[in-house]
Order: C-alpha cells, then sequence, then structure tokens
C-alpha cells in the first residue's frame, strides 16, 4: 500500500483532471477533513486481502419472510439455521435503503435502513455472521429523495446536482441501457425543467461535474464503510459522467471518479474491496481494472451467457476460446465470477465473442422456458435485446431428467474460475421462474426476485422429492469442497486444457504458492465422453466428488453431465 501522502497526491491529481484549479482545492480540502473524520476505520481492520474461502451470497433483505420477525432476521436466522454461515463469509444485502421504484435501484435516503427490511441493528446481526457487502447506487436518485425534492423547490445548495438538458445539448450519441426516454420533465420553483434520466423517470442522474456530488457520495461509501461494508458495488457506474456529444459512456472521468475513491479508502480503509457493475462487452469491462489502480473486482458479464450457450449447444469451443485469451488480472485484483443475480442475463457481453445465431438461439431458450427479453434503446431509435429475464436453472432448459445435473455443473464450472465467486439466493436454492410473480408486476425481472415465507422455504428444501431440495444439497456440497482447496484462490493459475473434444472443458488451478494444483474437467453432453488430456502423462490424483483415484495419462471417462475435481499428488 502507499503512503498516505503519495494517495492524497494522487487524489489532488484526479481532482484537477475533473475539475478548475478551485474547485479541485476547494474539494480537496473537504475530502482531507472527510478522512480524518473517519480515520479510526484503518486502525479496525487489516489490509484487504481474499482466499479460496471467499464466496459471496448475492440476496434482497426482505428474501425470506417470517410473520414475528422482520426480514432481515428472517434472513439471518434461514442462513444460520441452514449452516451457510460455515460455508459462505460475505453477504450481498442488495439495496435495503428506503427507496420508491426498482426494487431498491432508486434510493430515497443512502443513509437509512427501509423500515419495511430492518434496521441497522438487524444489519449489524447479519455482519455477526458474515462480511457484507453494499451498494452504492451512485449513478442516480430517486425523484422522491430529499436531494432531489430541494432541488425542485430550488434549494441553492442542490441546484447543480442535477443535469438539466437544454435545446443545444447533443444528445445523439447517448448509449442507452433502457428504452425509456433519455429525459423527463419535472416542475420546479423555476419553471418545468428536462432532467436527464438514464434509467428511467424515477432514477434522476446526478451531476458529477459539481464537485459537492462527489463529496456527497464519498461520505455514503464511508458511511457505509462505518456499517460494516468489506465489499462496495458501484453500481450503473460506466454511465457517470456526461459530456453532451459522446456516448457518455466509460468516459475518461468515470475511471478517475473510481480510482479517486479507490485512493481515499486506500488510506482510510485499505481492507475495502471496489466492485464495478458495468453490463458492457468484455474489453470495455476489464477497463475497470486500471492499471491495478481502479477497481478491486469486476464482474465477468461474459461468463453467465456464455456458460448457458455451452451448456445449450454442449458445444465448449466459445467458452473455451474466452478463458484461453482471458489475460490474469494485475496483482491486487481478481474477477467477480457469477452465473445470475437481482438482474437478467446480459447480451451485450457477448458482443464480439459468439455469431448472432447463438445469442438468437439464447433467446429462444429464454422464451421457451418462459421468460422475457428486455431491450435497449440505440442511438438510432431502435430497440435491440438488452438482456434475458429468466431463472438460470430453467434457462438451462426443462427435462426433468437433466436440468439438476446440468444446472450444478454450470455451477461447478463457476466456483472453480480464479475469481470470487458470487451465488445469488434463488441459484443456491434450484428456484425456477416466477412467472405469476413477473405478470402481476408487469416487470420482467421480478422472474428471478421470488420472496419466499420461511417456512414454505424450509419445507421445500427438507422435502427429498423436491428438485429445490437436490439443488440446494448438492450445491452445498459443492460449496464446502471448494472452500478446502487453495487451488481455488482467487489469484492461483488458470491453464486451459488441450482436449480434443468440443463437449468437454478442462483446465488446471494451482495456488499462489505452487504447492496444490486441481484438474477440473466438464462434459458439458448428455451422453459419455471419453477423453485424454494431452501433456499430463505424469500425473494423477484424487477426484474430490468420488474420491477415486485418476491417472491422467489414461483415457478419462465422463458420464453424461458429469464433472471431476482431481487434486493432484503432485504440483503441475
Amino acid at each position: 500500500m502507499s503512503s498516505p501522502d503519495n494517495s492524497i497526491k494522487r487524489i489532488a491529481r484526479r481532482l484537477r483532471i475533473l475539475y478548475s484549479e478551485l474547485e479541485a482545492t476547494n474539494c480537496l480540502a473537504k475530502i482531507i477533513i472527510l478522512m480524518e473524520r473517519h480515520s479510526h476505520l484503518a486502525r479496525q481492520k487489516s489490509t484487504q486481502t481474499w482466499s479460496e474461502k471467499d464466496i459471496v451470497l448475492i440476496t434482497y433483505s426482505d428474501q425470506v419472510r417470517h410473520p414475528s420477525l422482520t426480514p432481515l432476521q428472517a434472513l439471518n436466522r434461514f442462513l444460520v439455521d441452514n449452516g451457510l454461515s460455515s460455508l459462505i463469509n460475505t453477504i450481498h444485502l442488495l439495496p435495503f435503503y428506503p427507496f420508491s421504484s426498482d426494487d431498491g435501484f432508486s434510493v430515497v435516503d443512502y443513509r437509512a435502513v427501509d423500515p419495511a427490511v430492518g434496521t441497522w441493528s438487524d444489519v449489524e446481526a447479519v455482519h455477526e455472521n458474515f462480511t457484507l457487502m453494499f451498494d452504492l447506487v451512485l449513478n442516480h436518485i430517486s425523484q422522491r429523495s430529499d436531494w432531489f425534492q430541494k432541488f425542485c423547490r430550488g434549494d441553492p445548495q442542490y441546484l447543480d446536482f442535477f443535469i438539466e438538458v437544454t435545446p443545444e445539448m447533443d444528445t445523439s450519441s447517448v448509449v442507452r441501457p433502457r428504452s425509456f426516454p433519455l429525459m423527463h420533465e419535472f416542475e420546479t420553483s423555476a419553471g418545468p425543467k428536462k432532467i436527464w434520466t438514464t434509467f428511467g423517470r424515477d432514477q434522476v442522474d446526478l451531476n458529477y461535474k459539481n464537485p459537492g456530488v462527489l463529496c456527497a457520495m464519498l461520505e455514503v461509501l464511508l458511511h457505509y464503510v462505518e456499517h460494516g461494508a468489506r465489499i462496495i458495488r458501484l453500481d450503473a457506474v460506466a454511465f457517470l459522467w456526461k459530456i453532451p456529444g459522446t456516448t457518455c459512456l466509460n468516459l475518461q472521468q468515470t475511471h478517475q471518479v473510481i480510482k479517486l475513491f479507490r485512493d481515499v479508502l486506500s488510506i482510510v480503509a485499505p481492507h475495502v474491496i471496489l466492485l464495478t457493475e458495468t453490463n458492457l462487452p468484455h474489453e470495455e469491462n476489464i477497463s475497470y481494472f486500471g492499471d491495478g489502480d481502479e477497481a478491486h473486482m469486476v464482474y465477468q458479464f461474459s461468463l453467465p451467457p456464455l456458460l448457458a450457450d455451452a451448456l445449450l449447444q454442449e458445444d465448449t469451443r466459445l467458452l473455451r476460446r474466452w478463458l484461453l485469451y482471458l489475460d490474469a488480472p494485475l496483482p491486487g485484483t481478481t474477477f467477480f465470477n457469477f452465473t445470475a443475480s437481482h438482474d437478467g442475463i446480459g447480451i451485450r457481453p457477448l458482443e464480439g465473442l459468439v455469431p448472432w445465431e447463438r445469442v438468437s438461439a439464447l433467446i429462444t431458450a429464454t422464451e421457451k422456458s418462459g421468460g422475457r427479453i428486455s431491450v435497449r434503446r440505440t442511438p438510432n431509435e431502435t430497440d435491440v435485446p438488452y438482456e434475458l429475464n429468466v431463472t438460470y436453472r430453467d434457462l438451462l432448459g426443462t427435462d426433468q431428467d437433466l436440468i439438476v445435473d446440468r444446472f450444478i455443473l454450470s455451477q461447478a464450472v463457476m466456483l472453480s474460475l480464479a475469481g470470487i465467486p458470487g451465488i445469488y439466493f434463488h441459484s443456491l436454492v434450484g428456484s425456477g421462474n416466477d412467472i405469476s410473480g413477473m405478470e402481476e408486476s408487469g416487470i420482467p425481472r421480478r422472474i428471478n426476485r421470488q420472496k419466499y415465507d420461511l417456512d414454505e422455504l424450509t419445507h421445500t428444501l427438507t422435502d427429498k422429492v423436491s428438485l429445490q431440495f437436490e439443488i440446494f444439497n448438492r450445491y452445498r456440497s459443492l460449496v464446502y469442497i471448494r472452500t478446502q482447496q487453495s487451488a481455488f484462490h482467487p489469484n492461483g493459475d488458470q491453464v486451459v486444457l488441450d482436449i480434443d473434444n468440443r463437449q468437454v472443458l478442462g483446465f488446471s488451478r494451482t495456488n499462489p504458492d505452487k504447492t496444490e494444483s486441481i484438474i477440473v474437467l466438464y462434459n458439458f453432453s448428455c451422453k459419455k465422453q471419453t477423453i485424454r488430456i494431452k501433456n499430463n502423462s505424469k500425473h494423477s490424483g484424487t477426484d474430490l466428488m468420488t474420491k477415486e483415484q485418476v491417472i491422467l495419462s489414461n483415457p478419462i471417462t465422463l458420464a453424461p453431465l458429469m464433472f471431476r475435481w482431481v487434486k493432484l499428488n503432485v504440483p503441475a
């Protein structure tokens, strides 16, 4: 870690890129005061680090409900009663703040806990059993927020907190994540004004050209660290900075803001991890690592659709090619691997990786399962597919004889890749599409956001004939095995194996100190496959699933949708 003086110099340099000399000087003074106010955080925690034991569970705070408990209390009880505190070390609590729409991502008050889910004491109770991950929804805020209401009333402090779109502004090149209008009209004390709203009327974009907004959001970030956040997810961060006449996506200024956040954390809270959420083509996505000085983690957005494509096509070639050219992250950074989340499965991360007919097949599979396709608006005002709204389980098919093996294989791949795994609650408990929830709400993403009664979920997960029972128990066993292997360290080496069979994927993982290696083999097909692994004639090991001894120089048979994690007797 660099010295505080060097970090402050970098903060000052970044501020001069973003603002005028006077604005930068004044902003730096405020940031220094803010850091001094939170200096005690650096003494409370160790430096940021991670290991093979790092597993993140992504969940809504009201995911589980019980009549005598707050939702946060019910969630905590479910996690502890099912032994998850010994398997999973981090809980990503999706926005639990007061909100007005978008299931939490239109925040009314960044600093409060929504009374409908519980209190800060309830959050702290979860923290007693897990480390925590919070969302910093930093691109936009609810129109019902105090900040925006003060803007509408003409409060001088908030007049530049939002972006008024004037007729001379060129917004023709702006990249849109939705099909809604880019701007909406609001009544203010100065008359009607058109305001920038990237994600819809209720989510009003903040104006980071105003250094006051930057300081306010830094204060929110440190407020979350005060309440136990070890990982901060920067929501929709790619859209942060706006310059008319540009795409307003991935701008240099946006990268400087994230780097500035990291510089501040390096002084005040060096244990905290920044994770950027940028659902974009792969090269744009990984640009948020910077030169190892920006995000600590980025989502592997290409993984969910590539993995589903390989399973549905029973063809690993495109997935394998992507893994072959996937550069290892720089020191101090890693990937955040996942297959499902509260959002849909993005299509843009496939750009440049797969032909359109394979994307079309994913769309067809989604619709066949009862799912929906969300669209975004392009600069030429046409709507194109943007994401698949479907549970990952049901995307992989509805054949009851295959679905559990196929789904568990998908999760095993995700868990064994270099990086930190993120498991969505509905993947862990094996949920299928919530068609009624989607149709009743009219919100496609609700198909993957079903809420459970605690007693009903407990009954389902203990019913031995239930498909969810089988998925839940197999998943827990898989996580247990994974966290015991140092070869699965997030920064351990990953080498794709040379296997002459398009239906089988294999790669090796080796821990950073080269003392443990594991060969993973996956049969993506519904037929038995026999393979030979080139260049492994001297190696043998133990299959961690079956405890069998495997000689890698011999032909290896994989049953349909079978996978092996072979721990080598001698490291590779």
